[in-house]
């Protein structure tokens, strides 16, 4: 089963656009995308193969980790955790955990690797190859 796992990690220090598009492509391959702009939090949402949630969460937070470490991020702790199973309905999942006050929405935008389209802070952009603006898919401006 397919499942959908999105990871939150939180720091010390605000981390920039540059380094959460290294995260959105080094997540690229698990048909990632990565959250954090201008937050002391970065995060990813994954798309892996498993039989459980717990199979899936194993396996997402070992990609993350990966990726992490190929952007070149800080290794901050993990404070939010969410798997959704292809065939769950996302409110009645029960699938979060960490997240003690519940507030875990990221209003920095959500990147999409260098295949992929970017949205960021004020909209979408169309891009490639981990570039806002560029040649896209005609969703920017004026497509």
């Amino acid at each position: 089963m397919k499942w959908s796992v999105g990871i939150e990690a939180e720091g010390d220090r605000v981390l920039s656009r540059e380094e959460i598009v290294e995260l959105a492509d080094a997540v690229a391959a698990s048909s990632g995308i990565a959250t954090g702009i201008g937050t002391n939090r970065y995060g990813a949402q994954l798309l892996v193969e498993a039989g459980t949630r717990d199979e899936a969460i194993e396996k997402a937070r070992a990609e993350f980790a990966r990726a992490v470490a190929k952007a070149g991020l800080p290794a901050y702790p993990v404070v939010r955790v969410e798997a959704i199973g292809e065939d769950e309905d996302a409110e009645s999942s029960g699938g979060e955990y960490g997240d003690p006050g519940g507030e875990h929405g990221s209003s920095s935008g959500e990147f999409r690797g260098s295949e992929g389209e970017f949205e960021g802070p004020s909209g979408e952009f169309g891009g490639s190859g981990g570039e806002p603006g560029g040649s896209g898919t005609g969703k920017d401006a004026g497509g």
